[in-house]
């Protein structure tokens, strides 16, 4: 005689039996995926605005200058001032990490007035400024009214006004530079992550050549760079730019803004690691409940399922089956409640809204364990019921 060997369940039995499961007690189910929902949401909701916060908060240190180096010419081995080769910007700009760079080169004995008739002692501490036209892109200045040099203003008697420089100089349509005039074509707002260009007077690179007798050396090379890997590019920048002569180069540390930005991030990961876990725990004890409950009040199913050849291992599978999908349902709304509570008040406090991928994947992924290993313990109680114990306490 052969033995009978039990059916086994495919997916899409599992599917419908944990389906009836929810459907055969809709209101409970709804309230139990609903706490879940809240939890997962909870989780979502903390993790998208503190990463929200937090990416405010990057974007202003950003503004502080955390990837901006300077490079300028130090002093000899006799003490005397040294300067950069005239290659010395374009090398830099090879160096792998180096996002942008761009230069200004200094015009001595330059004083600006705002007319001719001014004493020759009263130079107001105005400096003039050759400037590279990518000048106001790299060190992140803008124009406060007019334009900024371009490729034809550059090569004439032309200066924008730093801010410190227009306020010093007036509203005045020409200054008056080394016996000659220069049309003012700008203003400049003030520039955080370059504060000695609010003093300058800033001219055309081959202007400064053509009128000024500027020698064509750079002074300072302000220097964008990948922020990861700036510490690597300040070891590199001295040899780089004076390959002949690596001593002879200042290069500037990091921001201190970029130390402060590294603390805050991993503050920030520490707290979100914590509520997660905490939302999580909160949402496996609910469907642990939901499950135990279930399987008090089941008994008579699970009897009249073993009487007719369910097996421990498919009452087993059925229980945590539908742990999963109950899992599932919660955590797939809790997602889209914390997406919409982030945006929502990403969106008051004016924030880029950012909820990290590992959040949804995590929250759904962890929902899915905690719903499997809450399920479990019931699964098993469920299980060891004998056909007529259950249908006994029916």
């Amino acid at each position: 005689m052969a033995l009978l060997r039990p059916a086994r369940l495919r997916p899409a039995d599992l599917l419908r039996l944990g389906g009836y499961g929810l459907r055969s007690r809709p209101l409970r189910a709804v309230l139990s995926a609903l706490g879940i929902a809240i939890g997962i949401a909870a989780m979502v909701a903390v993790v998208g605005i503190s990463s929200s916060s937090q990416a405010d908060l990057d974007r202003k240190l950003a503004a502080l200058g955390t990837n901006m180096l300077r490079v300028s010419p130090g002093h000899t081995m006799m003490g005397d001032d040294a300067t950069l080769p005239d290659d010395a910007l374009s090398m830099i700009k090879r160096v792998g990490p180096v996002i942008a760079a761009t230069a200004t080169g200094s015009v001595t004995d330059t004083p600006v007035y705002r007319s001719d008739r001014i004493p020759e002692q009263e130079t107001g501490g105005l400096s003039v400024l050759a400037a590279q036209l990518d000048l106001l892109e790299t060190v992140g200045a803008t124009v406060a009214d007019g334009a900024w040099l371009n490729a034809a203003t550059a090569r004439y008697p032309a200066v924008v006004l730093g801010s410190g420089a227009a306020r010093r100089l007036g509203d005045v349509p020409t200054v008056y530079i080394d016996g000659r005039w220069y049309s003012v074509i700008g203003v400049l707002d003030s520039v955080p992550l370059a504060p000695e260009l609010d003093t300058a007077v800033l001219i055309g690179w081959d202007a400064a050549r053509s009128y000024l007798g500027f020698d064509g050396h750079f002074t300072t090379v302000y220097t964008r760079a990948v922020e990861s890997q700036i510490e690597a590019v300040k070891a590199v920048l001295g040899r780089t730019a004076n390959p002949q002569s690596p001593e002879e180069v200042d290069v500037s540390r990091p921001s201190d803004a970029l130390v402060a930005k590294r603390t805050a991030n991993a503050s920030f990961t520490a707290l979100l690691l914590g509520l997660g876990g905490v939302a999580l725990l909160v949402g496996g004890i609910g469907v642990a409940n939901t499950m135990v409950i279930s399987v008090l009040e089941r008994r008579s199913e699970i009897g009249l399922r073993r009487s007719l050849g369910a097996t421990r291992g498919q009452i087993r599978t059925q229980f945590v089956s539908e742990a999963l999908l109950l899992s599932l349902l919660g955590g797939a709304g809790g997602v889209l409640g914390g997406f919409a509570v982030t945006a929502v008040y990403a969106g008051t406090q004016e924030w880029p809204t950012v909820i990290p991928p590992w959040a949804i994947a995590g929250g759904l992924g962890a929902t899915l364990a905690i719903g499997a290993v809450a399920g479990l313990y019931p699964a098993i109680r469920a299980a060891r019921l004998a056909p007529t114990e259950a249908l006994a306490a029916a």
